[in-house]
């Protein structure tokens, strides 16, 4: 992948469900998908395809997803004429990792990966090592793998009584109630982490990339403060990660890892060696703080920058449309995708999905916004330029029109050089107008600059004299963006 790569997170079931609506073909799999729809991901500027839920569906976890009020009430505030058969069992929920009959086996997958690769187009899968579904075969010949209880628990919310008898945990985040589809893996015993990394090893030579799931869980001392009551052995010397990286990297030292990590540990998960961790400290400044505060988190450590996932949107958050507003969602999308980082969108936020859907709902029926499409036509254009990939970045001051206007402090500023191009990205992320006059690094030679704006294909002509003298001045509506680009 280019750095600064572009991956698409594809709920895989609805995709191909949709497809199957779409050509009216119900024996679409992954193995013959149209060859129009992978030339899309291409065209669009994609390194990466994140197939989100290929892996065989737990009878149990759909059990019990259809008699869950929540997931329920979810559904039908969006489609009160829902069907419950249309519920599926949760993606994170593995009982094996197998590809998912539905998408046509693992023979379709392999044939869908070469067709991705032969784009140059990566393809990424789910791993999910803190825990298996409950129906997991292991649970009945392996029970000691996983954390389990003496005898009876105390607090039966945690666990789950096997048919042999065995009273396993089910998997848990410790600031959360447990995932009662899942059960817990105890990483402290040496039979399990043997176990996992062959399944990461088995698993790694299906696709390009993993992104794992909540990382931080298997980190020895989340493990033991959340569930060291419970487990028997001694605290391990190492971490799990750096093994059962090391041993897949010795068959492809090119693999992608990717991890879902939150609670300020991303630099601590990447020196496990992980190649990208999520950014949710950047999602949430961007939700709920300003550009001062924007500014100060683009600050960091540049290799700490380049290593992380920047994303306004992912199966777990709602939709960019509603939890931002339309235009601040705009605005946001444009600063996580002209900053370093690996740069994560998903299929529903380019259609303009209002409403975000329970990973377990199975639909083929999409909502799309063509205002919000055409926007992010243009943005993908314009990012997919070399320069945005492999060029120098540098984030940038702005400076007051005035002794007295205080709007610049809205305004979020950087730019990115490579040989003869510059595109400097400048964004007023504020609700109100804003202004701001911006010092230029590097001019063409001539009398006059011509700039263009690319995200409205507009263009400014100024004298150089007046540019080398007094920068430029910016005027922005709220939350406006441009993406200014010069040749020298």
């Amino acid at each position: 992948m280019r750095t600064n790569p572009h991956v698409l997170e594809v709920n895989a079931r609805n995709w191909i469900k949709r497809i199957q609506l779409l050509t009216g073909n119900n024996a679409i799999t992954l193995a013959n998908v149209p060859e129009s729809y992978l030339l899309d991901f291409k065209a669009r500027g994609f390194d990466g395809l994140w197939l989100m839920g290929v892996w065989k569906e737990s009878l149990a976890s759909r059990e019990i997803a259809r008699n869950d009020k929540g997931i329920n009430n979810s559904i039908a505030q969006i489609k009160p004429d829902y069907k419950k058969e249309e519920i599926l069992g949760s993606q994170y929920s593995i009982s094996a990792y197998e590809t998912d009959a539905f998408l046509g086996g693992d023979g379709a997958l392999q044939k869908f990966r070469e067709r991705l690769n032969d784009l140059g187009i990566n393809l990424i899968l789910d791993f999910a090592a803190n825990h298996f579904a409950i129906d997991h075969p292991l649970t009945l010949t392996e029970p000691e793998i996983f954390v389990r209880s003496k005898g009876e628990p105390q607090d039966k919310s945690l666990f789950f009584q096997t048919k042999n008898g065995d009273w396993l945990a089910h998997g848990r985040d410790p600031y959360f109630p447990p995932w009662t589809d899942t059960v817990q893996i105890n990483h402290f015993n040496p039979k399990a982490r043997a176990y996992l990394t062959g399944e990461l090893q088995r698993v790694s030579q299906m696709c390009d990339g993993l992104r794992c799931d909540m990382v931080m869980l298997m980190l020895n001392k989340v493990f033991k403060d959340t569930w060291g009551r419970y487990v028997q052995e001694e605290t391990p010397r190492e971490e799990f990660w750096p093994d059962a990286i090391e041993a897949v990297r010795r068959e492809q030292p090119f693999f992608v890892f990717g991890a879902e990590v939150y609670w300020g540990l991303e630099w601590e998960v990447q020196e496990l060696g992980f190649d990208f961790t999520y950014d949710k400290i950047l999602y949430d400044r961007l939700l709920k703080s300003n550009a001062q505060d924007i500014q100060g988190h683009l600050n960091a450590e540049h290799l700490y920058q380049m290593r992380s996932i920047r994303f306004i949107s992912n199966h777990d958050e709602e939709e960019p449309v509603t939890a931002f507003g339309p235009q601040k969602s705009m605005a946001a999308a444009v600063i996580i995708s002209t900053i370093p980082g690996l740069r994560l969108f998903t299929a529903r936020q380019l259609r303009g999905e209002k409403r975000r859907l329970p990973i377990q709902y199975f639909t083929g029926e999409f909502v799309e916004d063509k205002a919000c499409e055409a926007f992010y036509k243009t943005l993908l254009e314009a990012v997919d330029h070399p320069c945005f990939h492999g060029g120098q970045w540098v984030l940038k001051n702005t400076k007051p029109i005035n002794d007295t206007d205080e709007s610049y402090r809205n305004i979020l500023a950087w730019h990115w050089t490579q040989l003869t191009t510059c595109k400097t990205v400048v964004i007023n992320y504020s609700d109100r107008p804003s202004r701001c006059i911006l010092r230029v690094d590097k001019l063409p030679e001539g009398k006059n600059i011509f700039i263009k704006e690319e995200l409205t294909k507009s263009h400014i002509n100024l004298p150089l004299s007046e540019v080398k003298a007094n920068g430029l001045t910016l005027e922005f509506k709220p939350f406006e963006s441009k993406i200014l680009s010069v040749d020298f």
